[in-house]
């Protein structure tokens, strides 16, 4: 894949991403960008661990992480955590399962994808352990979501 058309896509899947926090609502927004904020940077962390590590490659120079995994992070990473609280905070089973759903796609059909066309490919990483490093912050997330709306934090979670 070339840099530019990289560049584009990079650019493509931020702005569908943040297009999409239209569709959520000011109220659903403010109940669950705390915990996704959180659960944001502890993925920006992991993702610089797993750069370090070689567990991913990208193909294009430059090989940074602000090119690379930083448009996955700030786009469909954030987007991704608040709709499935959106749509299944209070049913942890159905959580659990939209999760399930997305990140396996995400780490099978999309990395083969992705492989194919020279975006990304896993190195030190199988595609199972690629499920399970997103997977695995499923239910971090919706109990970090508990959490805040048990002790009330930030006075937003009054507005039901």
């Amino acid at each position: 894949m070339s840099l530019k058309l990289q560049q584009l896509y990079n650019i493509l899947i931020i702005v569908l991403s943040w297009l999409s926090l239209t569709l959520i609502g000011v109220r659903d927004i403010k109940r669950f960008f705390p915990a996704t904020l959180i659960i944001g940077v502890i993925e920006i962390s992991t993702a610089r661990i797993g750069k370090k590590r070689k567990w991913w490659t990208f193909y294009n120079k430059p090989n940074s992480y602000w090119f690379n995994e930083l448009p996955f992070n700030m786009g469909p990473f954030i987007f991704i955590s608040l709709w499935t609280l959106k749509i299944a905070y209070g049913n942890f089973k159905k959580y659990l399962l939209i999760n399930a759903i997305i990140h396996a796609f995400f780490a099978f059909p999309f990395s083969f994808f992705a492989k194919k066309i020279k975006y990304y490919s896993l190195v030190r990483f199988n595609h199972f352990q690629f499920f399970m490093y997103f997977f695995l912050k499923a239910p971090l997330l919706y109990f970090l979501q508990f959490y805040l709306e048990k002790k009330k934090l930030f006075g937003l979670f009054n507005q039901r």
